[in-house]
């Protein structure tokens, strides 16, 4: 069994692109299961006999195809199981594929050396734990007896990690759709340092996608926040609401919260982007009542602003700090 891990580098306002994407995978396997914002698993298994090519020629036609048809660039990378094609397409670069060949000696090769945070349910406080006390390559976790690692962050997830550590997957790729999100991005003139200016440009991103979320009648469960820096590299983090919702204040909180969680000091910041994700009908969402009037106002002034914007436009109501 070969599976192929597909990252279609989308930018936030270009993965309405996903489901072609997941489409075209589907020429090649029924057995496509996406990855959202910007990636998806595909099951070669009867792929390869099928069309009487190996993963890796099977890949170059699906880099072709997306490049030709969509405009997108593929990072590649295949394994046995989903962790180690995940793993591997990290190491891939544009315009190649990444294999971990189904044999023990090769799995154990590719992952001795990895830091033991690539390791898939491994988060921060879980690899500071383990390098505090030397396991902080993923050959040295396979090699540590199971009554350490049980000591050390508990029983179930000392047993869990053992196996990822040795290569044993036991997850499928099981087939599904693009769970539907909505993204807003902006990009500063310049490389910006300004917190006040960060946090204004979060402000406007919750807005509209508060907006749009209450257009459409859906409220949203979980929030991405992706920050991109001037070298070019990126930061993501999501929060899980607390309630599903399309309020802005409470999408303004849960991005300000993120924001600040980061603790960026002097950063040069190119732009930053929010993803609505998670996505349902509002009418089936619940809402955990609240007697404070000034949230109750808020959303009243929230109903009336959106009659408004619908009559006159988009850009007939804003916040205050928007205005200027």
């Amino acid at each position: 069994m070969t599976i192929l891990f597909v990252r279609f580098g989308l930018s936030p306002v270009r993965e309405a692109r996903l489901p072609a994407l997941l489409a075209l995978l589907g020429e090649f396997t029924p057995l496509v299961e996406a990855a959202p914002p910007d990636a998806a698993f595909a099951d070669l298994g009867g792929a390869e006999r099928y069309f009487g090519r190996d993963p890796v020629e099977l890949a170059r036609v699906i880099r072709v195809r997306a490049l030709a048809l969509h405009g997108v660039e593929c990072v590649i990378g295949a394994g046995p199981g989903p962790m180690l094609a995940r793993m591997a397409a990290r190491g891939a670069g544009p315009g190649a594929t990444r294999v971990v060949p189904d044999d023990p000696g090769a799995v154990a090769q590719f992952l001795a050396d990895r830091p033991v945070g690539d390791l898939p349910g491994v988060g921060p406080a879980t690899a500071r734990t383990l390098c505090s006390y030397g396991l902080d390559t993923v050959g040295l976790v396979a090699a540590a007896p199971p009554a350490t690692l049980h000591r050390l962050i508990g029983a179930r997830p000392a047993r869990e990690l053992g196996e990822k550590a040795r290569g044993v997957d036991r997850t499928r790729v099981v087939p599904n759709a693009a769970s539907r999100s909505l993204a807003a991005d902006r990009a500063f003139a310049q490389d910006e340092l300004d917190p006040f200016r960060h946090r204004r440009a979060l402000l406007s991103l919750t807005e509209e996608l508060g907006v749009r979320l209450r257009a459409e009648k859906q409220v949203c469960r979980s929030l991405t926040l992706t920050v991109r820096y001037a070298d070019r590299s990126t930061t993501l983090r999501t929060r899980t609401l607390s309630e599903p919702t399309a309020h802005a204040a409470a999408l303004t909180d849960a991005a300000y919260r993120m924001y600040r969680a980061l603790g960026l000091q002097r950063a040069r910041v190119r732009g930053v982007a929010l993803r609505a994700e998670g996505l349902g009908p509002a009418e089936r969402a619940s809402r955990q009542l609240s007697f404070d009037p000034v949230d109750e106002k808020a959303r009243r002034i929230e109903e009336t602003a959106d009659r408004i914007r619908a009559k006159f436009g988009p850009q007939a109501v804003k916040p205050g700090s928007l205005a200027a």
